[in-house]
């Protein structure tokens, strides 16, 4: 009797052994990646709207290119307590550089920023007036662009203060100065984007906000040595206008993490390893031709699953789902489940930020 009651346990042993080993082939057979997902702005432009030329119209005789050394002298023999609006060019150039190559990254537009940036216009009170239209269809014309997106108002607001106070040490009993400084710039500025087909503007963007500075030493020499100068501030301002509106109209990127099946036979490991060096289309050309011929109904359905995460990352949802159930219907898997309600989810956020951009236009 003891003998058939080790038996017994000798074959649960090897039965659970073996339901791990299948447990692990199992799981090693799904290759996990970290991806780039793109979340689409709040304001983000039609898709029709793929590439934007972009112009400066807020620079006029207004404006000057500060030298930094003397901007910084005028604020010192102001004792650096000053209130006053600048217009410099380089920081309003810089916004305008800045932005572009944000939305470049961005991989959502085509940019065009013509060495001839700067064009000559006339001012309503304190805005540009809105562009000519045979401007307008002239320049996207010759760029070859869709739309104009014009940097058409551009202030910055410049508030200094200095002053040094006496304190008092408790522990060395002992009066001491110390010397504070600030600056805050408030800056604002106004885009407008012109598409000539429709002979409107399409979207009116106005940027406001305030960047501070400010420190603090026991020398005064020492705190204006490393305190940001002014020149260096408004700079740092152009490019802070060019995130607030670049974050309204390019998608943002989000790392996430994603499944597909490496095994399946000689073809699914070269596709698998095409995917590594970030070669989707060529693996995802693999796929299809596995998915056409497969040597089995589960290889079938893994090479499905692996066409839809190639059709997300390209952007294609409809694709994706479509591909998604495909392989949901060859074979079943919670895999596949689980993936198919990402790409719903993702579909459902997309389509309602379409309904947001078709309400304004």
């Amino acid at each position: 009797m003891p003998m058939k009651t080790n038996k017994v346990k000798s074959l649960t042993f090897i039965m659970l052994s073996l339901l791990l080993i299948i447990f692990v082939i199992s799981c090693s057979s799904v290759y996990n990646v970290q991806v780039q997902i793109a979340q689409p702005a709040n304001d983000e432009f039609s898709d029709d709207i793929q590439s934007l030329l972009l112009v400066n119209r807020a620079v006029d005789g207004r404006f000057m290119e500060y030298n930094e050394d003397s901007l910084q002298k005028v604020f010192y023999l102001n004792r650096f307590n000053l209130d006053t609006i600048l217009y410099d060019s380089m920081s309003a150039d810089t916004c305008l550089q800045a932005l572009g190559a944000l939305l470049y990254e961005s991989g959502r537009y085509d940019i065009v920023i013509p060495e001839e940036r700067f064009l000559p216009h006339k001012n309503s009170f304190y805005f540009s007036d809105e562009m000519d239209w045979d401007e307008v269809t002239r320049l996207c014309t010759d760029f070859n662009t869709d739309v104009v997106l014009s940097l058409d108002y551009f202030n910055t607001h410049v508030i200094t203060e200095y002053k040094k106070e006496t304190l008092f040490d408790n522990i060395g009993e002992r009066y001491f100065k110390a010397y504070y400084a600030s600056m805050a710039i408030a800056y604002n500025a106004l885009f407008r984007v012109y598409d000539p087909l429709k002979e409107q503007v399409i979207k009116r963007s106005f940027i406001k906000d305030t960047l501070i500075w400010e420190d603090a030493d026991l020398s005064n020499r020492a705190l204006f040595s490393r305190f940001t100068s002014v020149k260096q501030a408004l700079v740092e301002t152009g490019i802070s206008v060019a995130l607030d509106y670049s974050g309204q109209i390019a998608p943002k990127w989000h790392t996430q993490s994603r499944r597909y099946f490496n095994t399946g036979g000689e073809k699914m490991l070269q596709a698998h390893n095409l995917a590594l060096k970030n070669d989707w289309q060529g693996a995802m050309k693999i796929w299809k031709e596995v998915a056409g011929n497969p040597p089995s109904k589960s290889i079938k359905s893994k090479a499905e699953f692996n066409i839809a995460l190639g059709y997300e990352l390209e952007g294609d949802i409809n694709e994706a789902i479509r591909w998604g159930l495909k392989s949901y219907s060859t074979q079943y898997r919670d895999i596949t489940y689980n993936y198919l309600n990402t790409l719903k989810k993702r579909k459902k956020e997309i389509e309602s930020r379409k309904q947001v951009v078709k309400r304004y236009e």
